[in-house]
């Protein structure tokens, strides 16, 4: 070749074959030549194909003795035992992860707190003898026995509360009303406090001890008593069980009157005139 050519970048030489001849002691040997480009490239792509299989050999190596190693993880807010479970693949789910961590997490799978560390491929403690197991047997009953006293407690604090106190009433006017409005209503006796209320004001202007002298009924030997003018024979008639015998009793008074009125007129509340 010329001598400026060994001053050139060299050009690219396709592949091509050709015989040399070559003699070794008299004897011809027919050897293939290959092009420069094609003899360099091919030794180059194999040491590069075996180091880029080195690096992946060794990674996978390396990944393998990790997951292979216990790992820590320190529990966050929100998290729970099955979510880790499946965050590390652990045989056996958020149930083996329990038993391996039973000691840090406490009784309750179901709660855990943010902070605590939990060591995933970690194996569950076994009993070291007889007593172990005996007092894993007397935990339950333990629990079972603060949970009976714990719904004994709790039935008590909502049993039903005792008998309310006896109501208690005013000795007066208002006071005589609601009482006798009470008895009416347990012996279903219909009327209103208003009704009530507007009869006696007219029938003896709330005078317990008022009394007619002059009327028929007074003629008769009868007189009318008591805050709803009633006469003996009616009282006597519609008395109520449970109030006074006395005619001028204010709530006796009233209740029998309200259990004739009702009797006669369907109720003190239809009454606005003399009955």
């Amino acid at each position: 070749m010329p001598a400026q050519g060994k001053h050139r970048r060299p050009k690219s030489v396709s592949l091509s074959r050709g015989i040399a001849a070559v003699t070794t002691g008299g004897a011809v040997l027919a050897l293939p030549v290959l092009g420069a480009t094609t003899a360099s490239a091919a030794p180059a792509h194999s040491v590069a194909a075996e180091k880029a299989v080195a690096p992946v050999s060794v990674t996978a190596q390396a990944n393998s003795v990790t997951k292979a190693a216990p790992a820590k993880h320190s529990v966050v807010s929100g998290e729970t035992l099955s979510k880790i479970a499946r965050e590390y693949s652990v045989s056996g789910g958020w149930k083996k992860l329990y038993e391996g961590n039973r000691k840090a997490v406490g009784e309750n799978p179901n709660l855990i707190h943010p902070g605590i560390t939990l060591t995933i491929g970690a194996k569950a403690a076994a009993p070291s003898d007889a007593k172990a197991g005996k007092a894993t047997k007397a935990a339950p009953a333990a629990e079972r026995t603060a949970t009976a006293e714990r719904a004994d407690r709790s039935e008590r604090t909502t049993a039903a509360p005792a008998a309310a106190a006896p109501a208690t009433y005013t000795n007066d006017l208002d006071g005589w009303i609601k009482e006798s409005l009470a008895v009416m209503a347990q012996h279903g006796i219909p009327g209103s406090y208003e009704g009530i209320h507007r009869n006696i004001i007219r029938e003896s202007s709330g005078n317990p001890n008022a009394i007619n002298n002059w009327d028929s009924n007074a003629v008769k030997g009868t007189p009318s008593k008591g805050l709803l003018q009633v006469i003996d024979p009616t009282f006597q008639a519609y008395h109520v069980p449970g109030t006074s015998t006395d005619s001028y009793d204010p709530v006796a008074n009233i209740t029998a009157a309200c259990n004739y009125a009702a009797d006669r007129y369907g109720s003190i509340d239809n009454v606005f005139g003399a009955y």
